[in-house]
């Protein structure tokens, strides 16, 4: 693993990479430009940071400045983000999918002075209400003829292109080159590197303070526990920049050793692009690996007889296989054979999509289900699956390499205090660290509280909310309920999530809403039941699989009614329901059911980026539905 300084900054990781690592011809950078992938050296990343960094300097932006970006993943993001980390000034990153009243919020909150914007839609988002920004005094549109969106407005900013700004920044930067260094010099590391603003699932949005000490030690402490990233990995880059997650397991890890990055054109484009990248290293949230699993099972069983049969087959292989090595035994030569023939007839084949280089993914953002990190094991594809919040910049665990335990997030990485505290009482049930891992060890379930490197400086400009998730103890409380479970942290829900039912048993809707999801009918399950006699759920079909059973249109979809009411639908789906609702406590199943048409959404306000339910919001919105639900059921008893 590549060592670097103890006192290292975000700005100082890529010239660590052409000083100790790479010659500043490698590709660092990859994206597709018309048909063609074009490579990016560190050379030319560097000298366009260059030039950026003296443009800012020279328009006035100072050591702790907040500059904003609302744009897509790509080479534009880390040129900008690079050229402010290396002044001093501090990134205020914003999700392309917030609405106007968010963004404008954010810029408002941060003081953020600069906006880079990614394309007309999100300029014209931007443009809508930068007047309601004093703080802003240059918008930045990162594409061509931005001119027609803003040659009629007033704009109180400033408006100038991407690449005019670096036409301008080459005049000034050797002008600037010796204040560049003297600034890049002068940061420490305790000093502020981002805000990264909470996705809000209750109340406003708050910005996350992160220092560079915070994600760059947290980077140093995550290659300690995988240990097997090289500097000849190659990232495929689509979860948004803005969020932590991505910035960290793919950006600066990716950085850190000195590997190449490629930008996916879109989500729609992953597969296509995974097949031209062929990554070694992918990041994803859950969700996606839930829909390969989804369309590989269908892909393998939808023609029935021979084919069919083969495909199930090798499965049971592959986890025949996968569950020896789990043991720490060898397959005998039977086994072996087996798989042998199960990889190149079936795992083979699902491989090529994705490249076929991959080592593993990295999965993120969200719980992945237990049978769906099986599923891929048995393929032979690994997924090492994190853990941590924004918060916590935002690594606290992550799968070892060598021991994956399905259904957990890992073992807690170094320099870290994870503890199990009991919700009601505050008694701190266990305390563990990197050190004092032991596989056999499981715990009390309670609130998971954090203390160490990777926490936040606290809440920007938010004292009061601050101390209430970090107590004087200098505890961050999570938030999030889990327990140790063979030496690894598993989680369990969300603490507010949590519900009671009328007869006091406790429901955490997450693992009730993944057994479900398991169904290749079921597209998203909302949980609800808190003091009430039964678990209900709002559920929404898969569009593709209720298409392909009931031959429906797209216009199905379209109808202004948000529920179907279609007894053949609400039967079919409910056979999916009471089979699953086996696997689970009698308090815990679906007892009543109402069948969503169309996803909950970012854009009716449902859902966060980062796809999380927002549960008053959902529970307020379809308060008649959910009381229907309870009413039905209670006349039908």
């Amino acid at each position: 693993m590549n060592s670097i300084a103890e006192r290292t900054t975000v700005p100082s990781l890529i010239r660590n990479v052409v000083a100790n690592i790479h010659p500043d011809t490698h590709t660092f950078l990859m994206h597709k430009i018309k048909d063609e992938w074009v490579e990016i050296s560190y050379k030319e990343t560097l000298d366009k940071v260059d030039i950026i960094s003296a443009w800012f300097l020279n328009i006035g932006i100072l050591k702790g400045d907040r500059l904003s970006l609302i744009i897509e993943n790509g080479p534009d993001y880390i040129y900008y983000d690079q050229a402010m980390q290396q002044i001093g000034a501090v990134n205020a990153s914003i999700y392309p999918t917030l609405t106007e009243s968010e963004i404008e919020y954010i810029l408002n909150d941060s003081g953020a002075k600069t906006v880079l914007v990614g394309n007309p839609f999100l300029l014209r988002k931007v443009i809508k209400i930068a007047n309601n920004c004093p703080a802003l005094i240059r918008i930045i549109p990162a594409f061509e003829d931005y001119e027609k969106h803003t040659e009629k407005v007033n704009l109180n900013a400033g408006v100038i292109g991407f690449k005019e700004l670096i036409e301008e920044g080459k005049s000034l930067v050797e002008q600037y080159r010796s204040a560049i260094n003297v600034a890049r010099e002068a940061i420490l590391p305790s000093d502020l590197s981002c805000l990264i603003y909470t996705s809000g699932t209750t109340g406003i949005p708050k910005g996350v303070m992160l220092t560079h000490f915070n994600l760059t030690e947290n980077v140093r402490a995550s290659l300690e526990q995988i240990r097997v990233l090289e500097k000849t990995d190659k990232f495929l880059s689509f979860l948004p920049l803005s969020h932590i997650f991505e910035r960290t397991a793919t950006y600066h890890i990716g950085l850190f050793n000195g590997c190449t990055i490629a930008f996916a054109q879109s989500l729609e484009l992953l597969a296509k692009n995974m097949a031209e990248v062929k990554p070694t290293i992918v990041c994803c949230v859950p969700r996606l690996l839930e829909r390969i699993h989804d369309k590989a099972m269908k892909n393998g069983t939808a023609a029935g007889g021979a084919k069919a049969k083969i495909f199930l087959w090798a499965l049971g292989i592959g986890r025949k296989y996968r569950m020896v090595l789990e043991e720490g035994k060898k397959p005998g030569f039977i086994l072996s054979n087996q798989q042998k023939i199960a990889e190149k007839l079936v795992f083979s084949k699902i491989k090529e999509r994705t490249g076929g280089n991959l080592k593993f993914m990295i999965s993120g953002g969200g719980a992945l289900p237990k049978n769906i990190g099986e599923f891929f094991g048995d393929l032979g594809i690994k997924i090492l699956e994190g853990y941590g919040l924004t918060e916590t910049s935002p690594v606290m665990a992550v799968t070892e390499n060598e021991r994956v335990i399905y259904g957990t997030v890992g073992r807690i990485i170094p320099r870290l205090e994870v503890g199990i505290q009991n919700v009601d009482t505050k008694e701190i049930y266990t305390v563990q660290t990197h050190t004092t891992f032991n596989e056999n060890y499981e715990s009390a379930e309670g609130e998971i509280i954090v203390r160490g490197h990777c926490v936040m400086k606290g809440y920007w400009n938010k004292p009061e909310e601050t101390a209430l998730v970090i107590d004087s103890d200098n505890w961050l409380h999570t938030g999030d309920i889990g327990r140790f479970y063979k030496g690894n942290l598993q989680i369990t829900d969300r603490l507010k999530n949590m519900l009671v039912n009328a007869y006091g048993k406790n429901v955490y809707p997450t693992p009730v809403e993944n057994t479900y999801l398991k169904s290749p009918k079921i597209e998203q399950v909302f949980l609800v039941g808190d003091r009430r006699e039964y678990i209900a759920a709002i559920v929404v079909p898969s569009r593709e699989q209720l298409q392909e059973t009931f031959n429906l249109s797209d216009e199905f979809f379209a109808r202004p009614e948000l529920f179907i009411e279609d007894k053949e639908i609400v039967d079919w789906i409910a056979q999916d329901i009471k089979r699953l609702s086996n696997e689970l406590a009698k308090f815990e199943r679906i007892k009543s059911f109402k069948v969503k048409r169309n996803p909950f959404s970012m854009d009716e306000g449902e859902i966060t980026p980062t796809m999380k339910a927002k549960r008053k919001v959902i529970e307020k919105k379809y308060a008649n539905i959910i009381d229907e639900m309870y009413l039905q059921e209670a006349e039908a008893d």
